[in-house]
């Protein structure tokens, strides 16, 4: 048996991944159940999330929920419906995230958009992996968390409401980690970079700053996830930042907005 066999342990290991109906969170919930992993697919769109299921390897082991992580109500609503079909959840992936529009910059982000990104992207985050500690704390058992961030957690996006959200998710990796090592939960981040898949609307012409010369696929990103996830593999890896980007993040291209409106 090889070093990379048997990475997860399907009668003991669930998974509940956000964001699972497209991009890069239907590509780490399908690859989980490609493991063999009882995985719940939980999105906001029940077309998204049902062609994701379908899509699996093996669907019959996918679970699906559709419901806004925007609100407590329905993160509460979440957990139920993983404790009831799932049982305890091992593995936590919260790649959830709301649509990003271009025109949204500082001067123009409107306070329904900042709070809507933060509290998918913020306080769901950290609601759900607070309670789906819980009980494998008082399981004493260990589990695996994994936050998808962004390189505009510390680098400008002219989104700030996407921006600053990403990088408050990145302090709350770091936060969660040193807090629920000590219980064998270890929890790192994802950081991708220019994916054409989910919301971001990737312009060719970003290739000229990719060293790797392409753009990036959703499945660029799932090996990388398992590895991260996988209690096996990555048993002393906690409060981390995996960088997938093709090299992207060796240079900054932004400009500043145009603000011809103002």
């Amino acid at each position: 048996m090889t070093i990379f066999e048997n990475a997860f342990d399907p009668v003991r290991e669930t998974a509940l991944v956000t964001g699972a109906g497209n991009g890069i969170g239907r590509a780490i919930a399908q690859a989980l159940v490609g493991e063999g992993i009882r995985t719940v697919f939980a999105d906001i769109s029940t077309e998204k999330v049902a062609a994701a299921v379908a899509a699996s390897r093996r669907p019959e082991l996918a679970v699906p929920w559709v419901g806004d992580l925007a609100n407590r109500a329905g993160c509460d609503d979440l957990l139920a419906h993983a404790r009831a079909t799932v049982g305890r959840v091992t593995h936590f992936v919260h790649s959830a995230a709301p649509p990003r529009r271009e025109a949204d910059h500082a001067l123009a982000v409107t306070d329904e958009t900042w709070e809507n990104m933060r509290a998918v992207n913020v306080d769901a985050g950290f609601h759900l992996a607070r309670e789906l500690a819980r009980p494998l704390i008082a399981a004493r058992e260990p589990g695996s968390f994994l936050m998808l961030t962004s390189l505009h957690a510390s680098t400008p996006r002219n989104l700030p409401h996407y921006s600053t959200s990403k990088a408050a998710l990145s302090m709350l990796v770091k936060e969660l980690a040193k807090t629920l090592g000590r219980f064998g939960i270890r929890v790192n981040a994802l950081v991708p970079g220019a994916i054409a898949a989910g919301g971001f609307v990737a312009d060719p012409a970003l290739t000229r700053h990719i060293p790797l010369g392409r753009l990036g696929q959703s499945e660029d990103l799932a090996p990388m996830a398992m590895a991260v996830l996988s209690n096996r593999l990555s048993a002393y890896v906690t409060g981390a930042s995996f960088v997938v980007d093709g090299g992207m993040s060796l240079t900054n291209w932004f400009d500043a907005p145009a603000l011809e409106d103002f």
